[in-house]
């Protein structure tokens, strides 16, 4: 794994054990271990601008709500859901590191009403998710993660809340470089596999050196889109990162 800290032009590279992880092989964190205990569900249904939207809340049991992270998932007409492995892996890391989670399916997917909306749309179903979050845990921080569509629409949705964390995995490049004039300002981390067949990491590499400040970004080597393989070192990378 290669990190390119936040903020720095010329980039720094370090490997797995620099940035605090035992290995490739165990994925494991040294300074926070993964919580064996499984999270505490809540099958939910929010009033979202095209009609109800199907969610699901997953909390630690020692959670105090302090802060909370709602996670997009990828294109909905390319078999995209809440269920996908790489959402199911960042909600567990977020449950990791404390905060409950809250997955939910974009209009057309699953139990979500309504049709698919080219993004747009879908920027309004995570704002009424968000709307949901604030109400229900009112002096919560809010962090806001997506996995490649929905890197997209929480990228959209960081600019129009106050968002103290991004997360963006496998962010679509080409669709973010239309929208890079304004920049979210919280801290923002994104993690990218070197042999993704969808996202170029190359692209994504050129564009985070011509933001500023810029995120921080972790690059997987060998990892494809959907990290096939290493979805237990995925989840130890965003609770290393982000403890």
């Amino acid at each position: 794994m290669l990190v390119y800290p936040r903020g720095c032009h010329y980039r720094n590279i370090f490997g797995w054990q620099a940035c605090g992880l035992d290995t490739v092989a165990t994925g494991w964190c040294n300074n926070r271990s993964m919580n064996a205990r499984a999270p505490v569900k809540e099958e939910l249904s929010i009033a979202g601008p095209a009609g109800q939207i199907e969610a699901l809340l997953e909390a630690p049991r020692d959670s105090q709500g302090t802060s909370v992270g709602v996670v997009c998932h990828p294109h909905p007409l390319h078999q995209g859901t809440m269920m996908n492995k790489v959402v199911h892996t960042i909600a567990r890391a977020l449950n990791d590191l404390g905060m409950p989670a809250v997955r939910f399916n974009f209009r057309g997917v699953g139990a979500s009403e309504g049709k698919y909306a080219d993004g747009i749309g879908e920027t309004g179903d995570l704002l009424a998710v968000v709307r949901w979050v604030t109400e229900t845990y009112p002096t919560a921080k809010l962090w806001l993660a997506g996995f490649s569509f929905g890197a997209l629409v929480s990228y959209r949705a960081a600019l129009e809340t106050d968002t103290d964390q991004l997360i963006s995995i496998a962010p679509p490049v080409d669709r973010l470089k239309g929208l890079a004039s304004a920049q979210p300002i919280c801290p923002w981390l994104i993690i990218q596999g070197d042999a993704d067949d969808v996202v170029s990491c190359d692209e994504v590499v050129a564009w985070v050196n011509e933001l500023h400040p810029g995120p921080e970004l972790i690059v997987f080597p060998g990892a494809g889109h959907f990290f096939h393989g290493q979805l237990i070192q995925l989840r130890a990378a965003l609770v290393d990162s982000l403890s």
